[in-house]
């Protein structure tokens, strides 16, 4: 039988290896796990820890393509993490200079959330539990 326990990793593909990792290492304060670098890709690859059991892989690669992001393309359309606190979060995130959507109310849930963009402008969203 197939059964999966929980998401692993993520993985992102940035265009800028320092800028995206100190947005995800130092802004969102996901802990780094290992950092590696492929000679053989000309490639960083950095672990960072979302939660216990939950990891964003960080790859750099030359020259990738950029990701069509507006208007929403076919496939993964953004990443979401829970909060507690949404107001604490998106205050935090506007003092770091990372602009964030109005907060809206997902009418099936009844909870607030709002988007963000990391630096290759890949959508993310807060999510509060």
């Amino acid at each position: 039988m197939f059964q999966v326990s929980h998401i692993h990793h993520i993985a992102i593909i940035c265009s800028n290896y320092e800028v995206s990792k100190h947005f995800y290492s130092h802004i969102l304060g996901f802990p780094i796990i290992r950092e590696t670098y492929r000679e053989a890709r000309h490639s960083y690859k950095l672990d960072l820890a979302v939660s216990d059991n939950q990891q964003i892989e960080l790859f750099s690669f030359p020259s990738p393509p950029a990701r069509p992001s507006r208007p929403e393309a076919q496939g993964l359309r953004h990443l979401a993490f829970a909060v507690k606190d949404l107001a604490a979060c998106i205050h935090h995130l506007n003092s770091q200079g990372v602009s964030t959507e109005d907060i809206r109310l997902d009418e099936l849930t009844g909870k607030h959330f709002t988007f963000f963009a990391d630096p290759d402008g890949l959508p993310l969203e807060l999510y509060e539990e």
